[in-house]
């Protein structure tokens, strides 16, 4: 017997070589999120609580967020609208687990995002999304053991 698929939910991760503090703070702290994610600037930190904005030169126009959660170094949860959203409030949920691995030496990090109707609009801001965050741990890599922001020049 098959379930109707009632709701749209992904996750994605990766291993960055920094250690788990670091990591963390390259996503908690706006000016770094600017430096290689928010390509048209972050405002706030990622505290829980926090009514932040983010902006993308591909995506203009600033993105309210709001910060469900946040236990430093370990998780960041974050809630921003969708116009495909199975919640009542028409809000989509993310969130940033931080795993240490490697005595420290390296971080796990999970992005999971869920509340997509199960619809074609749903799938495909759920692909979409899915396809942001994949960039956005891969710039995220470069930045803290590079500092090279992997998106200039890609969008715009």
């Amino acid at each position: 017997m098959t379930e109707n698929l009632k709701e749209l939910s992904f996750t994605v991760s990766g291993r960055i070589s920094r250690p788990i503090a670091d990591v963390y703070e390259a996503v908690a702290d706006p000016a770094q999120l600017s430096k290689y994610f928010t390509t048209g600037g972050a405002r706030g930190r990622l505290e829980a609580g926090a009514d932040v904005s983010w902006d993308f030169h591909d995506f203009p126009g600033a993105f309210p967020v709001q910060v469900v959660d946040a236990e430093p170094p370990n998780r960041i949860a974050i809630r921003w609208a969708s116009d495909a959203s199975t919640s009542e409030d028409g809000y989509t949920t993310t969130t940033f687990e931080f795993e240490s691995i490697d005595d420290d030496t390296r971080t796990l990090v999970t992005i999971t995002e869920s509340s997509w109707t199960a619809t074609s609009t749903g799938a495909k801001n759920a692909f979409g999304n899915c396809q942001g965050w994949t960039g956005m741990l891969a710039a995220l890599k470069v930045w803290v053991e590079h500092g090279i922001n992997l998106r200039e020049g890609f969008y715009a």
